[in-house]
């Protein structure tokens, strides 16, 4: 008896989905890029542009966020095709670990072997200022409560042991970070090596929080990044991790933040990350 495909199962979904899109693409693109809030005018600078609404992706979620127009992108940058998620999903959004972490793995199956990730971040370290750029060395995941504690990144078994996360290893590519922190003193503009913080949210941090996470380590904080990270990890792919400062943390002089003093300092970080992106795409093609 044949055995047809489950829809239901995620392995299928991932095919169903990687299909649909790479049927449409001109050439599979080597890089993939997860643009974070305020950051999707790099998508301005995508020559001969395909965009796809999330809404006619199969398995795809759906982005709900001001900043996030929810639109994949492919396209040319810098002549190197390339494809890029103008719009993320956010746990907070309701959205599960998988389906969060899901697109990750579609972009890998249609060929994609890098992944750069941005985010908007709170700066934690006093040395920072708002619009610089923090090139992620290393995180802190307390998506889920407290700091270290790891669950499955996706819902199937791996189907060799190198497909689990590296315990001790990190997820982030030391060449394609010191790279950009190389591109930042080349274009003379601030960028800092740093650990990010990953919080449920979806609110701010409060005064007490603030002074916890510098204790611990942390250099940024945000809601995202991490689920993706993680599962691009697990499945081999090369990452490089970038925030932008879009407030800086004074739990002894407080300032409220809102969403949009986010896409204020996107206007700031934009060129900056731009400039990042630029060399890390020439880098990804050519290695």
């Amino acid at each position: 008896m044949t055995k047809h495909p489950d829809p239901q199962c995620p392995a299928e979904r991932v095919l169903r989905t990687a299909e649909f899109i790479a049927c449409k693409l001109a050439e599979l693109p080597r890089v993939a890029i997860i643009l974070g809030s305020g950051l999707g005018n790099l998508v301005d600078y995508i020559e001969d542009a395909i965009a796809i609404d999330y809404a006619d992706i199969p398995n795809w979620g759906q982005s709900r966020i001001a900043g996030h127009s929810g639109q994949l992108i492919f396209g040319w940058f810098d002549s190197q095709p390339v494809i890029a998620m103008s719009g993320r999903f956010h746990r907070y959004e309701g959205w599960t670990t998988e389906q969060v972490s899901f697109p990750v793995r579609v972009l890998a199956a249609i060929g994609s072997h890098t992944l750069i990730v941005s985010n908007a971040a709170g700066g934690l370290n006093p040395q920072y200022r708002i619009g610089d750029i923090v090139v992620i060395r290393d995180h802190i995941d307390m998506m889920h409560g407290h700091p270290c504690r790891r669950f499955d990144y996706g819902t199937y078994p791996p189907q060799t042991r190198s497909d689990a996360p590296l315990r001790g290893a990190s997820p982030y590519d030391q060449a394609l970070s010191d790279r950009a922190l190389e591109t930042a003193r080349l274009k003379n503009f601030p960028a800092h090596p740093g650990t990010y913080l990953a919080t449920l949210g979806p609110t701010y941090e409060t005064r007490a929080e603030y002074r916890f996470m510098r204790k611990i380590g942390a250099d940024v904080v945000g809601m995202s990044t991490v689920p993706e990270v993680l599962q691009a990890q697990r499945i081999g792919m090369r990452v490089l991790a970038m925030s932008m400062v879009s407030n800086i943390a004074r739990p002894d002089a407080p300032l409220r933040t809102d969403h949009a003093d986010v896409l204020a300092a996107a206007q700031i970080a934009e060129p900056r990350m731009r400039a990042i992106v630029r060399e890390a795409v020439q880098r990804s093609t050519t290695s």
